[in-house]
């Protein structure tokens, strides 16, 4: 197993500087920490005698630099590691020949036998407490500390430190990562229909606060020329890759099969039937509306999903909960769907959402729901628009939360 690992590109990897010399104190190797630790290039470094390589300062005092020579020598003649807990060894300015800077290290010597068990390399690893050092803070609480003490103290500032970096580096990572997620989620949710309902549909996604990944929440609406529409919103069980790439599936098969069956519960049974061969998607839940303009009539079949709201212009609310059937795949057997159909008037709203909107731990549904009507009560006079962002607002969840939330807002 060890024989299959690349040590290069272990200490390449490893935050921490680290460098390796020869018998004859020559420089053999140096990680990418310690490149950053001196401000050195590799050429400057490799190949050169320690010393020549980063000569020592004629200004300082005299015994930082025989410290130094002194336990290499040691580790040479003992075969045995040794640590140097708070040592000086200045190194020349870059922008300033000719000039050094002041540096503290914490060092270990460690030596590697080769084949006749005598030393053929040591390993320098060597973190820069400089700052520990200067720091009047550091001085204060090491005040009355042995040098051995004051130099675990430099060890743990320069762990603190590197955790600190790690972190920050993690942080960045983790934006990027959310980043690509996002964009990723908003090119499946991709609705060219949309762009014919500028003026009284808004839609908005919001990711999970608490997640780095894609999530399985979504939306969709379909033309179905010349006086109808659908919309739907669903939601599938999970977290990540797998459960996007379940919720584009089904996003599609919806959306596929409302062009060519406009009968909501029809199209959820042929999705039910989908779902059942798609590994992740039993107990996805979803909720699906035809809006016929003529007849200004609401047509709607649910899939285990929180009741769509009408808002009427009076400013009460109807919960679409008369067509409520159990989640996708959920049944061993093909049951078919229930239906049902809701008049409105021009100038009512209608609210599709997934349970991020509403849902709330140690809440009753019941009482999630009465907080989205009376929220909806008091801003039904908004464009759709304003009315989303809003309605995000009084619920708390305007930076998100900690489920993913898709939410649509249709002006009838």
């Amino acid at each position: 197993m060890t024989s299959e690992i690349e040590f290069t590109a272990f200490f390449d990897a490893t935050p921490s500087p680290y460098l390796v010399l020869g018998t004859d104190l020559v420089i053999r190797y140096v990680n990418q920490a310690y490149l950053q630790a001196t401000g050195r290039s590799r050429s400057e470094l490799v190949g050169k005698y320690f010393f020549d390589a980063l000569p020592e300062n004629p200004h300082a005092p005299k015994e930082a630099q025989l410290n130094l020579k002194a336990s290499l020598r040691r580790v040479l003649e003992t075969g045995k590691p040794e640590t140097l807990v708070l040592q000086r060894y200045d190194i020349p300015a870059l922008q300033h020949p000719g000039e050094f800077e002041e540096r503290w290290w914490s060092e270990i010597h460690t030596p590697i036998a080769g084949a006749d068990g005598r030393v053929k390399w040591i390993v320098q690893r060597a973190e820069d407490v400089t700052v520990f050092v200067r720091s009047r803070r550091a001085r204060a609480l090491t005040a009355g500390f042995t040098e051995r003490e004051k130099g675990m103290a430099a060890e743990l500032f320069a762990r603190a430190r590197e955790l600190h970096h790690l972190n920050e580096e993690l942080r960045q990572a983790h934006a990027r990562e959310r980043q690509v997620a996002v964009t990723l989620q908003e090119a499946m949710l991709s609705a060219p229909d949309l762009d014919h309902h500028t003026e009284n549909i808004a839609v908005r996604y919001l990711p999970a606060s608490t997640s780095l990944n894609v999530c399985g929440d979504w939306y969709d609406v379909v033309d179905l020329p010349p006086d109808r529409y659908s919309a739907a919103v669903g939601d599938v069980v999970g977290h990540g890759l797998h459960a996007a790439a379940v919720m584009g599936m089904l996003r599609s098969a919806l959306s596929a099969v409302i062009r060519t069956t406009p009968s909501p519960a029809q199209a959820l049974e042929v999705l039910g039937l989908y779902a059942r061969s798609l590994d992740g998607a039993t107990a996805a839940t979803a909720v699906k509306v035809l809006i016929d303009t003529r007849s200004r009539l609401i047509i709607y079949s649910n899939a285990g999903h929180p009741p769509p709201v009408l808002l009427h212009s009076d400013d009460t609310c109807e919960l679409l909960d008369q067509a409520t059937d159990p989640p996708l795949g959920a049944r061993e057997h093909h049951v078919p769907r229930p239906q049902a159909g809701l008049a409105y008037n021009v100038g009512d709203t209608l609210v599709l959402y997934t349970d991020g909107l509403i849902e709330r731990r140690d809440e009753d549904i019941d009482a999630s729901l009465t907080r989205l009507t009376t929220a909806l009560a008091q801003v039904s006079s908004l464009t759709p628009d304003e009315l989303a962002d809003e309605l995000l607002t009084r619920l708390g969840v305007a930076k998100g939360a900690p489920d993913d939330i898709a939410l649509i807002v249709i002006r009838l």
